[in-house]
């Protein structure tokens, strides 16, 4: 047997994932190399070279160049400006001019606000669908009719009806999170056991007692799952929002630093959004777990 065979299953997951990150740091490396650039030998393109800026005046024909650094950031350019935004994400010299970390504050702070909102409405009235087929069947065309609109389209009506770009962009991720909280609340309840809900008709179960005590806990699961993917929606679609509305957040900061050319403040803040991101995903995986339950 050879010595990977007799490694266990995680430790082989996490080699894996050491080659991958390693490979992807090589390919990057390479690609941001710096190239050559060689004159052309033929008058009328040299001139149209010198005058674009990509050759210096007075260049002879053929001449090779010095090495030009791509635009791109290298990785060891990276590392130094994840560095110097991790050294201080809090620091507040302006409205243009913010810690990363105030950014994402402000971000999670609009999500959660969306988030919230949306589940106070998404989680009840999943449960009147879900418990109700004539409800269902009285509500459902509404949904199917709202549900595919881009959260982004309400923008300008959010807009133009509030008159609050921080509110605006709340009540876009209270619409993009309610549907899936809506339709997964609306399926676990429903999928709950006929059996368990005939035993509590006959025992005179109070409703409130019957939905916190049997429908909710046994719909838990499915409940949760509708949570989790909303948040993930809600992540993405704010980082647009913020695009759009400006001011603050991270969205506002990848717009503002590509406005200034700074791709390397670009790809370290895309970076943020994906560990944010990544990590309110977990924080629901592990709230999953506990709901979960097996018979």
């Amino acid at each position: 047997m050879t010595f990977f065979s007799k490694l266990s299953a995680q430790t082989k997951a996490y080699l894996l994932t050491a080659a991958i990150v390693l490979g992807v740091l090589g390919v990057w490396q390479m690609a941001t190399l710096p190239t050559q650039i060689t004159a052309p030998t033929d008058p009328i393109a040299l001139e149209y070279e010198v005058l674009m800026g990509n050759i210096p005046e007075h260049t002879p024909a053929g001449a090779v160049l010095a090495s030009q650094p791509t635009e791109f950031p290298s990785p060891a350019r990276f590392a130094a400006t994840a560095y110097e935004h991790l050294s201080d994400p809090f620091y507040d010299k302006g409205l243009n001019d913010k810690g990363i970390g105030i950014q994402l504050m402000y971000s999670i702070a609009r999500v959660l606000a969306g988030f919230f909102l949306a589940m106070i409405v998404a989680i009840p009235l999943g449960y009147l669908l879900g418990i109700s087929s004539v409800m269902n069947k009285a509500i459902s065309p509404f949904v199917q009719l709202l549900k595919p609109i881009s959260p982004l389209a309400w923008m300008p009506i959010a807009l133009y009806t509030i008159k609050d770009s921080n509110l605006s962009s709340i009540f876009v991720i209270f619409i993009c999170s309610i549907w899936p909280m809506l339709t997964n609340t609306a399926f676990g309840v429903a999928s709950v056991r006929r059996e368990w809900l005939n035993v509590a008709k006959t025992l005179e179960v109070p409703p409130l007692t019957k939905a916190t005590k049997i429908v909710l806990p046994a719909a838990a699961p499915t409940i949760v799952t509708g949570m989790r993917i909303s948040m993930g929606i809600a992540w993405l679609v704010i980082v647009a929002a913020e695009m759009l509305v400006g001011g603050t957040g991270i969205g506002y900061f990848v717009w503002n630093q590509w406005n200034n050319l700074s791709i390397a403040n670009v790809v370290f803040a895309v970076l943020m959004i994906g560990v944010v991101g990544m990590v309110l995903d977990w924080l629901f995986a592990l709230l999953q777990k506990k709901v979960s339950y097996t018979e």
